[in-house]
């Protein structure tokens, strides 16, 4: 067996798999990396936006804290749950939603979540954008975007040992930037005062609990992209663990920060950046805009890896072959961060509201795709996949399959009553006070129903070959 310092020695600079398996004489790493790559991905501004809207929507502090506690502990066990697949099929995690969906039906989750990561790109990209300015007081808008872009493109390009690099290095800023901000709101607000200004109520708990549940699910279809390398004996308990805790404290850290910053009347929502780097001292304040760019520059890279990993894996279905050459990679990422730029760029501010407000909207799709990738993974295929059917269109999964193309999208359809976002109320979320257990009901409805058709459809396991 060739050790993990060996492979990674005689590994090349620039990332050469993508869809493909990665082969055990090229694993490497040790499961601690995941706790460091979630915990920098998540201690960051947009996760700070997230915690505040709890507030917003009209949670009393200490329930909005319960609430997205709650939220994060619940969708980052579905989370992790997914990244614990990684060691042992050495994947990227969407092409493996092919052995539900078929080599072709998967595409149906897939361009979903290429749209979800662009909106979540783009957005992303003005606020590190607005950071870049303000440490190196460019003048025009556009080109602390330009430079956030470049410098993603980058990393991405170079891949995934240079990505958890990053996420490291994430993890310290953070812990450094933000700490250094919750030290100066306890110093200039009556942090205490901002308790027990409204009443309990059930619907804004519940509202909290959605909103972090929905932040950690939007990790799920790439989650086991950055677990795929690590040698296949890793234990699943070792991965799932790190992945939790990092995600999950990353979250709540930011989220609870982001409460208390709404909760205490500062206008957070209307100026994020400039708001944070005006609660440093004068002096400090490019420490905080470098922890804001360096923590979005994490995401933003997840965003682009997974994206373009999850548009081959559309193409790839269609067309004959698989291997694609390291030029053709390279294009795949920039296509995907050249799109996300231009509506950075290009969009107006409204638009950029709306189209983050279609995004949540969106999340309601992951639902049931996650119920039903972890209900057959783990239930049904007892953790075995028939890796070259994957990449087979007249292999055992084929082309479609009716089962899971049908649960999926009922799966769907079941959340629309019980739908809250901006976009859109249901008449069981108006009749529930604004509370949205969409997620919960569709979580366990698929999940049910998914079981009982797969295992008529399936009754022998699956084996892996």
């Amino acid at each position: 067996m060739i050790s993990s310092t060996e492979s990674r020695a005689s590994s090349p600079l620039i990332e050469t798999h993508t869809i493909d398996p990665i082969p055990l004489t090229q694993r490497h790493g040790a499961p601690a990396s995941q706790f460091t790559l979630w915990f920098g991905a998540n201690l960051q501004i947009t996760a700070v936006v997230d915690g505040a809207l709890a507030i917003v929507f009209g949670a009393e502090a200490l329930t909005a804290i319960i609430g997205l506690l709650i939220g994060n502990l619940l969708g980052g066990i579905v989370m992790a749950l997914h990244a614990a697949q990684g060691p042992g099929t050495g994947l990227p995690q969407m092409i493996t939603s092919r052995a539900q969906f078929g080599v072709r039906g998967a595409a149906l989750p897939l361009l979903l979540v290429i749209i979800m990561y662009l909106g979540f790109a783009a957005t992303g990209t003005v606020l590190s954008g607005q950071a870049i300015n303000r440490l190196f007081g460019f003048s025009a808008p556009q080109t602390g975007m330009i430079v956030f872009g470049a410098l993603t493109a980058v990393i991405a390009i170079v891949g995934y040992r240079l990505i958890h690099v990053v996420g490291r290095i994430a993890s310290v800023v953070a812990i450094i930037g933000f700490g250094y901000l919750a030290w100066q709101l306890f110093a200039q607000y009556d942090v205490a005062a901002a308790f027990g200004q409204k009443p309990f109520t059930l619907p804004t708990l519940l509202l909290a609990v959605a909103l972090a549940a929905g932040w950690q699910m939007t990790f799920a279809p790439y989650v086991a992209d950055y677990s795929r390398y690590l040698p296949a004996d890793t234990p699943r308990a070792a991965v799932f663990w790190p992945t939790l805790l990092g995600s999950v404290t990353g979250a709540q850290l930011a989220m609870t920060f982001g409460v208390l910053v709404a909760a205490c009347g500062g206008h957070f929502l209307s100026d994020q950046v400039g708001f944070l780097g005006g609660l440093a001292a004068p002096g400090l304040a490019a420490v905080i805009y470098v922890a804001i760019v360096t923590g979005k520059l994490t995401v933003n890279c997840l965003n682009a890896y997974g994206g373009f990993m999850s548009a081959l894996t559309v193409v790839s279905a269609f067309r004959r072959g698989q291997a694609i050459s390291g030029l053709a990679r390279a294009a795949y990422i920039l296509g995907f961060i050249l799109l996300s730029l231009l509506i950075a760029l290009y969009a107006s501010a409204d638009f950029l509201k709306f189209f983050k407000n279609f995004v949540l909207l969106l999340l309601a799709v992951f639902v049931p795709w996650s119920a039903i990738n972890l209900v057959d993974y783990y239930l049904i295929s007892h953790e075995r996949v028939d890796i070259p059917a994957l990449y087979d269109v007249n292999g055992r999964y084929g082309s479609w399959n009716g089962v899971a193309i049908g649960c999926y999208l009922s799966g769907i359809v079941v959340q629309v009553p019980f739908l809250s976002q901006a976009l859109y109320t249901g008449p069981l979320a108006t009749w529930l006070g604004g509370a949205d257990i969409s997620w919960i009901v569709s979580l366990g409805l698929t999940s049910l129903v998914y079981y009982r058709l797969a295992t008529r459809q399936q009754p022998v396991c699956r084996g892996r070959q």
